[in-house]
């Protein structure tokens, strides 16, 4: 009994591991890589759609996609979401903010996983590569624009916030100082991503 409980708890602990580096390779610089695509949009339609034409001349796109973000999506979503529903309210163990960052990791989470499925279905699965006119007839509805600002908040929050969690689990924060330092960085980036995806989607609302 003891030895399968070890092997349990050991499992687990390479699935959290490997959920917090998926959530930074490749999840996290897919994340990136869209959020600078996107604000393209801020130079004008034919800046954006030059950008998405050379996405779509890359050789072997859609294994790359499937291999290297959909696959590890999938991983990083439904991973997160069980530990999301398991995980505990750490209350005696860090402190008040600590903790409301904790829960909105799992809050947000949740409303990111949400927001992909739905963002890959109207724009990457419509039959079509996504242009400006595309996109911009999307945002035109008052409702998916505000669900897209949302969306993108709360991605750039569970990313930015994860870094954090991504640092100590690895070991490269140890120290508490090196983790308040952290955590003030990486607040930075996600006010700084957060700002490029919301001006991204307002350039959007704008025709040529």
């Amino acid at each position: 009994m003891a030895v399968a409980q070890a092997q349990q708890k050991n499992r687990e602990f390479l699935w959290r591991r490997l959920h917090t580096l998926s959530g930074v390779i490749p999840v996290g610089l897919f994340l990136l890589e869209h959020l600078f695509t996107n604000s393209t949009a801020l130079r004008g339609p034919a800046a954006f759609n030059d950008a998405v034409d050379a996405i779509q001349t890359l050789p072997l796109l859609h294994f790359i996609e499937f291999v290297f973000i959909f696959l590890p999506i999938a991983y990083h979503g439904v991973w997160g979401l069980y530990v999301a529903f398991i995980s505990g309210y750490n209350a005696g163990q860090y402190s008040w903010g600590r903790n409301m960052l904790f829960v909105l990791q799992r809050i947000t989470g949740v409303i990111t996983f949400v927001f992909i499925i739905f963002h890959l279905w109207t724009t990457r699965f419509s039959g079509n590569a996504p242009t400006f006119d595309m996109v911009h007839n999307l945002v035109s509805n008052h409702a998916y624009f505000w669900f897209m600002i949302v969306g993108v908040v709360a991605a750039t929050f569970h990313f930015a916030n994860g870094l954090w969690s991504f640092c100590i689990h690895w070991g490269i924060t140890v120290g508490a100082r090196a983790q308040r330092v952290t955590a003030v960085v990486t607040m930075i980036v996600f006010v700084v991503l957060a700002a490029m995806g919301v001006a991204s989607l307002i350039a959007f609302t704008h025709t040529a």
